[in-house]
């Protein structure tokens, strides 16, 4: 009796301790689910709405904003994610050698933009990529261009300028982990392949890859959700121009929360689009990184 006693009172103990957690998280994040989840079926303006059942949905497929924000955000993720984990598994493997010189030097200068005030590098950019900026002036004198190219000013090159921009922050991010993890494959492997012969880039693709398989999964997970988030740098850089050329799911949700006549409803439903999108693709890449078994 005296055994089950302290047992109940060690369990009562654990959830009082555990409490505060679980009452802000209910607070701050299941609530929330749950209320967007109610409100992507409303309809109206501002906090004027009604229950509108399947409108929004149907609103979604007529709606060609939405359509180009679609768009645009798949086009940043079928371009940005895979040039961006190729260099952050270039850059590792490279900074992974033991003789390189300054290596340590290396590794901080390419992990730094992620940390790096996202305004101020939004700000340099901006700059950088003016009619009048650096990059023009550089390929001008080269003789590259003859012209100044519209960097901000033009569909295409807009869409080039953000995925820069996103590549040139997240790349020394995924680099850590690919690092991390090369760094705990025995050495002896490679040794092994070394006597037998086994080119440098065989070692890579035959050797590293395959063992960095759950790290390339997880880090292109990351990466997948977090463009289809996108929303910083196209706000900060283009705010989506020029004419909607780089308009994101989450800036078309902040335009309709915030920017535009509020409509919350049908914010709320082309959020959830986003969390469709996440739950597909993820399953995908996992079925995709299954060990195929005999």
């Amino acid at each position: 009796m005296a055994q089950s006693g302290l047992a109940r009172n060690e369990q009562v103990s654990g959830w009082l301790f555990i409490m505060p957690a679980l009452v802000l998280l209910g607070l701050f994040m299941i609530y929330p689910i749950l209320w967007s989840l109610w409100m992507s079926f409303q309809v109206g303006r501002g906090m004027a709405f009604s229950f509108g059942g399947l409108t929004n949905i149907i609103r979604l497929t007529q709606d060609p904003v939405f359509i180009r924000a679609l768009t645009n955000t798949l086009i940043f993720l079928a371009i940005q994610v895979p040039i961006m984990l190729i260099l952050a598994l270039l850059f590792a493997n490279a900074l992974n050698d033991s003789k390189l010189w300054g290596r340590g030097l290396f590794r901080t200068a390419i992990f730094l933009p992620c940390v790096t005030s996202l305004v101020a590098y939004s700000v340099v950019f901006k700059s950088m990529f003016a009619q009048d900026g650096v990059i023009n002036q550089f390929l001008m004198f080269a003789h590259i261009i003859a012209s100044p190219i519209p960097w901000l000013a033009d569909p295409f090159w807009a869409k080039v300028v953000v995925i820069s921009a996103i590549t040139w922050r997240w790349t020394g991010y995924n680099m850590i982990f690919y690092l991390a993890a090369m760094q705990n494959i025995d050495r002896s492997i490679y040794e092994a392949a070394k006597i037998d012969g086994v080119p440098a880039w065989a070692r890579f693709w035959y050797i590293t890859v395959p063992m960095l398989k759950p790290v390339i999964l997880f880090t292109t997970v990351i990466s997948t959700i977090g463009t289809l988030q996108l929303f910083d740098e196209p706000n900060l850089l283009t705010q989506g121009g020029p004419s909607d050329s780089t308009l994101t799911l989450s800036l078309y949700i902040y335009n309709l929360s915030f920017k535009f006549m509020p409509s919350f409803g049908y914010a709320s439903t082309v959020s959830y689009v986003i969390v469709v999108l996440v739950g597909i693709l993820s399953l995908i890449q996992f079925l995709l990184a299954r060990e195929k078994r005999a």
